[in-house]
């Protein structure tokens, strides 16, 4: 995800393969720490990547289990999404009414 479009939205920074659950060694792709946000990039659904298939997509579930009962919000993406602007665009939704109460 291009960080300058972050700023020009005034979206704050994420950060990268946050670790979320030590001793787990799972990480999520960006992260809001302070508003609990997550995003994921979901890679290889077209191609039957590791995501997708067999223990790859049940230990994502478990992650996005865990992350969620956390208090955390999680949203996936695709790389066609990030590339076509939807997913700014839903950071956009997402950050908006958080936004509001700060003017």
């Amino acid at each position: 995800m291009n960080e300058a479009i972050f700023g020009a939205m005034k979206i704050p920074l994420p950060v990268k393969e946050f670790r979320f659950a030590p001793p787990r060694r799972w990480r999520i792709d960006y992260a809001w720490p302070d508003h609990k946000l997550a995003v994921e990039i979901e890679g290889g659904a077209w191609i039957g990547g590791r995501h997708v298939r067999g223990s790859g997509f049940m230990n994502d579930m478990a992650k996005y289990n865990e992350l969620t009962l956390m208090g955390w919000s999680l949203l996936r993406f695709t790389p066609r999404q990030v590339r076509n602007g939807e997913a700014v665009a839903t950071l956009l939704r997402w950050f908006a009414p958080r936004h509001e109460g700060t003017k």
